[in-house]
């Protein structure tokens, strides 16, 4: 029996997405922070429950030649799960999850691919978003949640974001403590400022930053403008959020611009694109593009295809077809993203991309409207849904148009996996999944896989 703070001698044999060895004592599971697969550790006992415990590691008693040191100056924030170990066997890991996650609905036949990488692990983020607490001595704490908790861990100086972003941060943490701003408190509700928010241009590098506030204005805020303007030339935007409910929500609703203009613009895959503070970008610019590359390699595309874009966002993916096929038709929920992806084609001159506002999970209802506007018979439709997949409904309904090919992005291995079962049962055809590394020293992996229909079943025309 595991007992709390007990000393146990482990052989761990697997690590999860979330950096802990597995390893299996006394008839339970214990997941052991800071081990790598092959590694003998002594570890003591942190939690005990009915199916498993949770343990730290105290001294590793044999390394594994995975191991590393881990150079991360803020390790207390627990967002690196793999930086104790070697890129290429965090590579291997991340295959071996989406590997395992088509395992679990049955698809062990499925070929995985080697995970694709840019082989870069460092200063890749273009985003980042970074709580700000006061400390009893007036001096501030700039960085990111430490596991499980909302305690600010001090990482202004996180080496997965851009290094301007850490300049960034130390000019406005001058402007805090010059002027002793107050900041939020969850308990109270009380207090000012919230996070700061940064997105970067890659192939620009513009930059633009959002001041997250509890209110609708800031003390002194010529004061925070002159500061950051005269130091970083890079900026091209300030802007304030004002974010007034007591939610974990980082970003409110409502945005004023202080300096410059609301949004950066960037070049993905060859085409323009003009980002909002808003408006979801993927933060890794050149692994994006290489997924994108694969993406657009599945389709197989013709110049002669209609493609159909679901959950299109800024509408950076069907973007990146639209010369390559006939028409491009994007829908996306969030309607300031729809405007972005209609700016978007006219910033790049395409002409045959149409996008519509509506519920991508709600697509029979959303086409038959949109087919007032354009005939729509997809031949190619590109899904990159959110993290909880695709409703059934809705890969019924494609199946029921009988589209001949469906490329699959997705964030989650565990839903694709379950999707694409589904789409399996229906009558498709699946490719061998590729894995592609977005979040290098993250235990986050997207894959993509493209589905055809068989022949073997009547299609629509």
């Amino acid at each position: 029996m595991i007992t709390k703070n007990q000393t146990l001698t482990l052989t761990v044999t697997d690590v999860n997405n979330l950096g802990y060895g597995a390893a299996h004592h006394g008839g339970l599971t214990v997941f052991v922070g800071g081990a790598i697969d092959g590694e003998t550790v002594e570890a003591t006992v942190l939690t005990v429950k009915k199916t498993y415990a949770v343990a730290k590691t105290t001294r590793v008693l044999t390394p594994s030649p995975h191991r590393v040191e881990n150079d991360c100056p803020a390790r207390g924030c627990g967002g690196c799960a793999y930086r104790n170990m070697t890129y290429a066997h965090e590579l291997t890991l991340k295959g071996g999850y989406v590997a395992s996650a088509f395992r679990k609905v049955g698809l062990s036949h499925l070929p995985v691919l080697s995970t694709l990488s840019t082989g870069v692990t460092s200063h890749y983020r273009n985003k980042a978003q970074y709580p700000v607490t006061r400390l009893p001595d007036g001096s501030y704490r700039i960085g990111f949640y430490a596991p499980k908790s909302h305690r600010v861990v001090e990482a202004s100086n996180c080496p997965l974001g851009h290094p301007v972003f850490s300049e960034m941060i130390e000019t406005v943490r001058g402007y805090l403590t010059a002027h002793s701003l107050s900041t939020y408190d969850e308990a109270t509700g009380e207090g000012l400022i919230r996070h700061l928010y940064f997105r970067r241009a890659t192939r620009t590098d513009e930059v633009l930053l959002t001041v997250v506030a509890n209110g609708t204005a800031l003390p002194h805020e010529g004061d925070l403008v002159a500061r950051l303007t005269a130091a970083h030339p890079s900026l091209v935007g300030i802007l304030l959020n004002t974010n007034t409910e007591m939610t974990n929500v980082i970003c409110g609703d409502t945005y004023r611009t202080l300096w410059g203009r609301d949004f950066i613009e960037d070049i993905l895959a060859g085409v323009r694109l003009r980002i909002s503070a808003p408006a979801f970008y993927q933060v890794n610019h050149a692994a994006t593009e290489l997924l994108y590359a694969k993406a657009a390699e599945l389709a197989s595309l013709t110049g002669k295809e209609q493609l159909l874009d679901l959950y299109c966002g800024t509408g950076s993916i069907g973007l990146s077809m639209a010369r390559k096929v006939r028409e491009l038709i994007g829908i996306e929920i969030i309607p300031e993203a729809v405007e972005n992806a209609r700016e978007n084609a006219r910033l790049n001159g395409i002409e045959n991309a149409y996008f519509f506002c509506g519920d991508a999970g709600n697509t029979r209802h959303l086409l038959d409207a949109a087919a007032s506007a354009r005939e729509i018979h997809p031949d190619v439709v590109v899904l990159d849904p959110p993290r909880k997949g695709c409703a059934p409904e809705l890969l019924d309904y494609l199946a029921e148009l009988s589209i001949p090919k469906i490329v699959y992005i997705s964030c989650n291995p565990d839903t694709l996996a379950r999707d694409v079962k589904h789409l399996l049962s229906l009558g498709y055809s699946s490719s061998a999944v590729t894995p592609v590394d977005l979040f290098p020293r993250t235990g986050h992996v997207e894959s993509v896989v493209s589905l055809t229909r068989r022949l073997d079943v009547d299609m629509r025309r």
